[in-house]
């Protein structure tokens, strides 16, 4: 039952999700954190249409590796890629940060992570219930 549990294709898109999430947030952070850096680009995270593909093929997504001693579970090519954003407007200093545009996508931001861990709660309810008999 763990392993089936661990191999949840819903635990799996819910988990890259998340993690995508996260590096958006990071990114969102640093575009505010250098709103006056001049020549500052802003920059953004893509991982939306790589989980659409990675859900559409029925692949696994890896898993992460924060350390050399992690073992590769999967060597798919589905990782979250930064770039930059484009459509800004340059400033005379040749920064295009707008701090509306990063403070608007970061409240998207916010509300889609709480999103998903209601989700990922309500899940878990579900198993705990069906475990307890109830």
């Amino acid at each position: 039952m763990g392993d089936s549990l661990v191999n949840d294709p819903t635990f799996s898109a819910l988990k890259f999700a998340l993690d995508g999430l996260s590096r958006q947030q990071e990114v969102l952070g640093q575009n505010i954190a250098n709103v006056d850096t001049p020549k500052y680009l802003a920059q953004t995270v893509d991982f939306q249409s790589t989980l659409k593909r990675a859900l559409g093929q029925n692949k696994v997504m890896p898993l992460s590796t924060t350390h050399a001693q992690h073992i590769a579970f999967n060597d798919q090519p589905f990782g979250i890629q930064t770039t930059f954003r484009q459509g800004g407007s340059v400033r005379a200093d040749g920064n295009d940060v707008d701090i509306d545009v990063e403070m608007e996508a970061m409240t998207e931001n916010n509300i889609q992570y709480q999103a998903l861990t209601q989700m990922i709660s309500k899940k878990f309810l579900l198993l705990k219930n069906i475990v307890s008999g109830r």
